[in-house]
């Protein structure tokens, strides 16, 4: 499968370069286009139909990206952000499930990014109708960035497509290999991509406490701490997960801060 893909970007050499190592290294993309202004991206959207934008949102005053795919009536295509925002900007993308590439581009990182885009796609043609989905993550991502606003949602990307809930929702995460499973508080769970560790930094450290190398709670469903045999985490469920030796000790600080 290759995916039709434009890129956008008001510098000259960032968008050669980009053309360039999409070439060589990603042979799963070709670029059909690229585009300097939001003018010409949204003519070379309307008339080539690309599958995928590549879209600088610093051009050059942080606005113009999200203004294109405001512009766009018809979003039917998937988008990766490539950008230079660091820090609060990559947990906003994280939060969100959005694809990115941090400049200036990494090839492990282009790859990596490309990979998970195949699989995206694969998802939305299986679902077509998780583009709503996606394009109400997408705004939302916009509203976040440019309002520098923090958000309690998180989008999960599973098997049958986007779920996008609110943190609260969630009662315990488990390490599944390099994923992660989510258990929320009306018994339902989803197995996400995403490591445990990328969900340490997404989740509001004052709500979500990391218990063990496996597991992450939602403070504010913890029932009861037990010490007999061991250590453990009661949730307001029954569920009961231990905790490690070594983060005992910040664990019930926590608690008695509750």
């Amino acid at each position: 499968m290759k995916l039709k893909s434009l890129i956008v970007d008001d510098e000259d050499l960032a968008r050669e370069n980009l053309k360039i190592l999409l070439e060589d290294f990603c042979p799963e993309i070709e670029v059909i286009g690229d585009a300097g202004n939001i003018r010409d991206a949204k003519s070379m959207i309307e008339e080539l139909k690309p599958e995928v934008v590549f879209l600088d949102i610093r051009m050059p005053s942080g606005a113009e990206g999200f203004e294109l795919l405001e512009s766009i009536e018809k979003r039917d295509f998937m988008v990766v952000f490539v950008t230079a925002f660091k820090d609060y900007a990559i947990k906003a993308f994280n939060a969100n499930a959005v694809h990115y590439v941090l400049k200036p581009v990494d090839i492990d990182d282009l790859k990596t990014s490309v990979g998970k885009l195949i699989e995206a796609k694969k998802s939305l043609d299986e679902n077509p109708t998780t583009f709503n989905d996606y394009n109400d993550i997408i705004s939302h991502l916009a509203d976040s960035l440019k309002n520098n606003r923090p958000s309690n949602r998180i989008t999960i990307s599973h098997t049958k497509g986007l779920k996008i809930v609110e943190d609260n929702e969630i009662r315990n995460l488990e390490a599944s290999g390099n994923c992660t499973t989510l258990y929320f508080n009306d018994g339902s769970r989803y197995l996400d991509t995403r490591t445990l560790k990328v969900y340490e930094g997404l989740l509001d450290t004052g709500k979500f406490f990391r218990i063990h190398k496996s597991h992450i709670i939602n403070m504010d469903v913890l029932k009861e701490y037990l010490s007999e045999d061991g250590h453990f985490a009661v949730l307001q469920d029954g569920t009961r997960l231990p905790i490690a030796r070594n983060r005992l000790s910040t664990f019930l600080t926590t608690v008695k801060s509750l």
